[in-house]
């Protein structure tokens, strides 16, 4: 028994030189995928960010939303269609979407923060025209392609002690509505608000090399190099592309960590080996 509190003090002293070296710093925080659709995973997203804030850090969440819009899509007869990863987007899947991310994803993760003490406010890219957008390619309908963060709002929640909770959702300057893919939409406030880190959290355990092992650290001008020769495929290829974006805007690092595995945030930031792979200049 003894044994054991003295393992979880060692937990909590070696956590302590991150809180005391990323206090009052921001924190951009992807939320999306399998983490988004498992119970204890999603309570413990939800504790992650509230103790983020509680030990002086400022974490801003900006969250995806997929599997849920294709599922309320799937209720009206809508099939969904995908072109190069991003859902074409027409007039009705447009309102369909809006309504889930804001109306039901948006709010179940304010609600989880909240029950665990943290105080958040929701916000999507149309408040306060926080994410200017404009139509990314006609055959995707209204999907966007972000043209501006105006992060002033942000920034005066976080002052104001709240943890903002954004929809990527963009307006453009006649208020058309635009369907953001959030983990653009969250690489773009990261540099915005020039983050202490930006963490996606994804379905895989982060970068790895052609044995599957887990690359923990990924120096940005490797990148190039880690594409061409094939070690960063398919699906990575837009999440380490996200990364490098945050980072050329003065974001210090990037991380890119298995949302699906409890806690994996704090052990992440707060932990001397980590649990994904960290992108660093």
């Amino acid at each position: 028994m003894q044994e054991e509190a003295i393992a979880k003090a060692r937990v909590l002293i070696e956590a302590l030189p991150y809180i005391t070296r990323f206090q009052g710093q921001i924190i951009v925080l992807k939320y999306g995928g399998s983490a988004m659709l498992n119970d204890p995973i999603t309570a413990a997203v939800a504790q992650d960010i509230s103790l983020l804030k509680y030990v002086g850090l400022e974490p801003v969440v900006v969250h995806g939303g997929g599997k849920e819009i294709t599922k309320w899509l799937e209720r009206i007869g809508k099939k969904a269609e995908f072109v190069d990863g991003l859902r074409v987007t027409d007039k009705e899947t447009m309102e369909v979407t809006e309504m889930v991310l804001i109306g039901k994803v948006k709010k179940d993760i304010m609600h989880n923060i909240t029950k665990f003490g943290g105080k958040c406010v929701g916000l999507t890219g149309k408040d306060d025209q926080l994410m200017m957008a404009k139509q990314k390619k006609e055959s995707l309908g209204f999907v966007g392609e972000i043209t501006k963060i105006n992060n002033k709002l942000i920034k005066n929640l976080i002052e104001d002690g709240y943890i903002p909770v954004i929809s990527p959702i963009g307006v453009d300057e006649n208020g058309t509505t635009y369907n953001i893919n959030a983990d653009t939409a969250a690489a773009a406030i990261a540099g915005s608000l020039q983050a202490e880190k930006f963490v996606l959290l994804t379905d895989v355990a982060g970068v790895l090399d052609k044995t599957k092992k887990l690359i923990q650290k990924v120096k940005l001008e490797e990148i190039d190099n880690l594409i061409a020769d094939g070690t960063i495929t398919g699906g990575m290829i837009p999440k380490i592309e996200c990364c490098r974006a945050a980072m050329n805007q003065n974001v210090k690092s990037a991380h890119i960590i298995d949302g699906r595995i409890e806690h994996s945030i704090l052990l992440e930031i707060f932990t001397d080996q980590g649990i994904g792979s960290m992108v660093i200049k």
